[in-house]
């Protein structure tokens, strides 16, 4: 993510140019200081997710929404407000963090530039990805471009939204620990790593809850990925929370879940792109004060096949391991899902969860998988945005300065797998 500070002349000098909502070609422009109308398929622009109401005076959270082809975008957000000082934090698609959170006095307008990737289910005019129940429902798989603007003070001023062509793409493969979660406080590190890469990356997120290696593949998850990927492009894929959960004949670490990565890199290598074989993140279950390791030996199957095949690998159970081991067994509850009853609208019961991260364990873990990135010297990390600055765990960050505004949508279900 770029960000640019503008004066206000540099601003109304756009706006003069640009007063209405237009596309030219692959450029879409919205002038947010002027009336918009809730989001029609036909319009093919507006607020959107019941949020029109309050959207039209700003300062609540509210979704903006532009029908756009699927693809890569170039998004170029003016944060700020002529009539107020705003606290705004932005999200993408289905709460991909772009902005942790943005101060703009009255009459400060502020640039930032960013990637949204935009899939659907289609693959190639045959055949389409199945897709979950939920994923139907949710707006991370549809025909629009959705933007949440959240925060105690939210203010936009203009979206410009335009093609992109990034240099490199990350796709990511996996279950609920790395999909993008639908439901607060479910978020998983997939929607917290493309915050730390520039517009020259884009990230597609191929992930979600309850998948094994065996129903990535069947519900043509892989498929898509290998239609589309390019030259170049990295696939992350993490795996393991739910095949060590089979128990078939023919299962386990070592057969059939082994067999069905090699499936992964067979698929993938022809297409000349970069595989990157990630460990599962530990679940947090501590004995006598230390983590203890529930994955058996699928982790050492992973780090196996990764030598084997002479594929870098992200260790990321044993980079969770010693974060939680760091933390302690109180503090780490505040990396994951653990809330009394009625934190949250319709959450009528506590939520202990140790498997599943809450944003700011998202947020952690995030940065884990970028360390171990530089740490196996991957390429992409030179596209890092300049506001990264190198994560030790022994030095996490402070969960009470962590930002992050409830997305203000919630149904009261909890992701698939555990």
């Amino acid at each position: 993510m770029r960000e640019i500070n503008m004066n206000i002349t540099q601003i109304l000098f756009i706006v003069l140019i640009c007063f209405t909502p237009a596309a030219y070609g692959q450029v879409w422009i919205f002038d947010m200081t002027k009336p918009q109308p809730e989001y029609n398929d036909k319009t093919g622009y507006g607020y959107d997710r019941n949020t029109v109401a309050i959207s039209r005076k700003q300062r609540q959270p509210m979704f903006f929404s532009v029908k756009v082809p699927e693809g890569d975008y170039k998004v170029t957000v003016t944060i700020g407000s002529k009539q107020y000082a705003g606290i705004t934090a932005l999200r993408a698609e289905t709460r991909r963090m772009v902005v942790e959170r943005m101060d703009t006095r009255k009459g400060e307008l502020r640039e930032v530039t960013f990637n949204v990737n935009v899939r659907t289910s289609y693959i190639d005019g045959q055949d389409t990805v199945f897709l979950h129940r939920r994923e139907v429902v949710d707006w991370g798989w549809d025909n629009k471009l959705t933007l949440e603007f959240n925060g105690d003070y939210p203010a936009v001023s203009r979206i410009r939204i335009e093609r992109n062509h990034p240099k490199m793409k990350i796709w990511l493969c996996g279950n609920s620990t790395v999909t993008d979660q639908d439901n607060e406080p479910y978020t998983s590190w997939g929607q917290i790593l493309p915050y730390w890469f520039d517009e020259n990356v884009a990230v597609e997120n191929m992930a979600m809850s309850g998948l094994r290696t065996i129903s990535f593949i069947e519900q043509n998850r892989l498929a898509k990925i290998v239609q589309e990927v390019k030259y170049g492009d990295y696939v992350l894929i993490e795996f393991g929370h739910n095949d060590e959960k089979d128990n078939l004949p023919g299962c386990g670490a070592w057969y059939n879940f082994t067999y069905n990565l090699k499936r992964f890199i067979d698929c993938l290598r022809p297409k000349g792109v970069r595989i990157i074989l990630v460990t599962p993140m530990e679940r947090r279950h501590f004995e006598n004060g230390k983590i203890r390791s529930t994955h058996g030996d699928y982790p050492e199957a992973i780090r196996t096949i990764a030598k084997r095949e002479s594929l870098p690998l992200i260790d990321l159970t044993m980079a969770t391991t010693r974060l939680y081991n760091v933390m302690g067994e109180s503090l780490s509850k505040k990396l994951f899902v653990h809330y009394p009853a009625n934190t949250y609208p319709r959450q009528d019961r506590e939520l202990k969860d140790n498997t599943h991260t809450n944003a700011f364990g998202a947020y952690e873990v995030s940065k884990l998988i970028v360390m171990e990135m530089k740490n196996n010297g991957i390429e992409l990390v030179q596209y890092l945005r300049t506001a990264w600055q190198d994560f030790i765990p022994y030095h996490y960050d402070n969960y009470q300065q962590f930002y992050w505004p409830k997305t203000p949508i919630n149904y009261p279900e909890e992701p698939e797998g555990n």
